[in-house]
Formats: C-alpha cells, sequence, structure tokens
C-alpha cells in the first residue's frame, strides 16, 4: 500500500495494491507495521459500516470534541465517494482547510482527530467501512454545515438528500477558535 500526504496535516490517501484474477480482487485493507512506520494510529476500537443509496446525496460533516477525538480510517468497498475532511484543530497549520480523496474499492482515506468528516456518494450505491481510534460518545457528537461559506468545499455534483440533522449543522462565526488538543 502506498501512504500519501493530502493538503491537511496528518490526513493521508492510502492507495490499495489491488489484484486480480479470473475470480475477481484481493486488497490488504489495513497493515499495522506500514501504518505505524507512516506515525500514524493503529489502534482501532470501533468499525461502523454506512450505506447511501442516491448519488449526490451527502453525509456530514460530523466530529467528535475533545477528550473524545477520533481518528478514521474510511474504506469504500462498493461505489465512490467524494470523502471530505475538514480540520477544526486549534492551531493547525492547516485550521479550517479541508482536503478531499475520491475513495472507492483501492483507494482509503485516513483523517486524523480533531477533522470533522463528510462524504458525498458519487454512484448510486455507497458502502464506507469506518475505522475509529475511539468509541463513539454522544454527548461529544458535533457538526459543521456541508454548504459553510467560510470552508468553500467544492462538493462534484449538486447536493442529493441530506438528513435533517447534517442540515441544520450551524455555520462556523468568526468566533470559532477550533478544537482544543
Amino acid at each position: 500500500m502506498e501512504i500519501a500526504s493530502t493538503s491537511i496535516a496528518g490526513a493521508f490517501e492510502v492507495r490499495h495494491d489491488v489484484s486480480s484474477d479470473d475470480r475477481g480482487r484481493f486488497k490488504r485493507q489495513y497493515c499495522e507495521r506500514e501504518f505505524a512506520a507512516a506515525g500514524l494510529n493503529t489502534r482501532w476500537v470501533q468499525v461502523n459500516h454506512s450505506v447511501t443509496t442516491e448519488r449526490g446525496a451527502i453525509r456530514g460533516l460530523h466530529f467528535q470534541r475533545p477528550p473524545h477525538g477520533e481518528a478514521k480510517l474510511v474504506s469504500c468497498p462498493v461505489g465512490r465517494a467524494f470523502d471530505v475532511a475538514v480540520d477544526l484543530r486549534r492551531g493547525s497549520e492547516t485550521f479550517l482547510r479541508w482536503a478531499a480523496v475520491e475513495i472507492d474499492d483501492a483507494v482509503s482515506f485516513y483523517i486524523p482527530e480533531g477533522c470533522a468528516h463528510g462524504f458525498q456518494a458519487l454512484s448510486d450505491e455507497v458502502h464506507l467501512i469506518y475505522l475509529h481510534s475511539a468509541f463513539y460518545a454522544p454527548e461529544a457528537e458535533g457538526g459543521v454545515r456541508f454548504d459553510d461559506p467560510r470552508l468553500g468545499i467544492a462538493w462534484p455534483l449538486p447536493p442529493a438528500t441530506l438528513s435533517d440533522r447534517d442540515r441544520s449543522f450551524a455555520l462556523l462565526g468568526d468566533d470559532f477558535e477550533g478544537l482544543a488538543p
């Protein structure tokens, strides 16, 4: 696998070596040794699976407030997604910048703690598998609006379906200082 940096400090595109033959495909999804060598999280405590059934649908942008911050490794074994991370870390050199990786069965996205995460479905059926470094803490959950002008995320498709919750997230105010480390 190849681990390549993105425009956000600590966020990486993970390109998997995919082997194919008459039976189908095979890839190594995760390697503790390679992640540790790159300085990435190697302890995963929770795995989630989402299914999105409409091209253009957006989920997110979600995050966990400290001390419940979580790194994520997001993979897309079915379909394609425009996967986005927004740096919300106070004092970060890439504060309020976003990075996106088009993920599919050969590419994953590693998102560090302190970033909001969301995605847009690029196909009619998208399955995402999320590895989380921390347990979900509902009291620490937060969100940022997908269309926040301060972020200026260039979603590739017109936004389709969004949940009421995701649509109701507040815009970032000028007084937003970020998440404490």
